[in-house]
């Protein structure tokens, strides 16, 4: 048995050690790897649906004194709006905790090629899920006008899903073909929730990240997809992510 896999490993520890397994190695639709990924993944799930703030030594913070409709500050004033603590990454898959502070948001971005598992560890938030559509049929509408020389930034999407998590719901799945790109929004007050990315970013590997506004309001009528245009911009000057020590137990991969 490998140090750090009996009984007395820390459920951090477990989760880090069922990422690495899960996402070793790309799954393939239709054969025996499928399967594996599929068994594998649903166990990360588990795990994920069962830490809690206090397995990471997180303590829920009061609200700051923001409004949960507040926007945060631009940068050159006060302190980040949301935080990253680093628990571990290897080439495989990268794993820590965002802290968003009261009326903070990490705005719409993707994730190219990149599975996710997000949990929430205290607080509230609200979740919205976009998929980029590549081939429209029908056709929608044709895109609102954008400014000159920025028609290629705009992309035809569909609105998956929107959602509130709490500490007590499961966890908030995407791949790369669904659910890709999402905004959170913290509701109510401060919120952190843990963070999964497999591969993590790698702008040299084609894995950047690209933030997006939503030009349209969702066309849909009850259970039918909801589209929408996109287009990408500049990361927003309002967001900005600081970092902040982990406290909880050391990971060892």
């Amino acid at each position: 048995m490998t140090p750090g896999d009996g009984d007395m490993a820390s459920i951090v520890q477990r989760i880090a050690r069922q990422a690495l397994l899960t996402y070793r190695s790309p799954a393939r639709l239709g054969d025996e790897a499928a399967k594996s990924f599929l068994e594998n993944h649903s166990e990360l799930k588990r795990l994920m649906t069962e830490v809690r703030a206090a397995d990471l030594k997180l303590v829920p913070r009061r609200g700051d004194g923001g409004s949960a409709a507040a926007p945060p500050p631009p940068p050159h004033r006060g302190a980040p709006p949301v935080t990253y603590m680093h628990i571990c990454e290897t080439e495989r898959f990268s794993m820590g905790v965002f802290l968003l502070k009261s009326g903070a948001s990490i705005p719409l971005h993707d994730h190219p090629g990149m599975h996710g598992i997000l949990k929430v560890m205290y607080g509230k938030v609200r979740i919205s899920c976009f998929d980029r559509l590549e081939q429209v049929s029908p056709p929608v509408p044709v895109p609102p006008p954008v400014p000159p020389g920025q028609t290629d930034a705009v992309r035809c999407s569909v609105l998956r899903s929107t959602a509130e998590y709490t500490e007590e719901s499961g966890p908030c799945v995407l791949s790369p073909d669904r659910d890709n790109l999402h905004q959170i929004d913290a509701v109510d007050g401060p919120t952190a929730f843990m963070d999964i990315l497999a591969p993590p970013y790698d702008p040299d590997d084609g894995r950047d990240c690209h933030y997006y506004k939503v030009l349209t309001q969702a066309e849909g009528k009850g259970t039918e997809q909801k589209e929408v245009w996109l287009m990408e911009i500049s990361q927003p000057p309002e967001f900005w992510c600081g970092g902040e020590p982990y406290p909880g137990p050391e990971v060892r991969l």
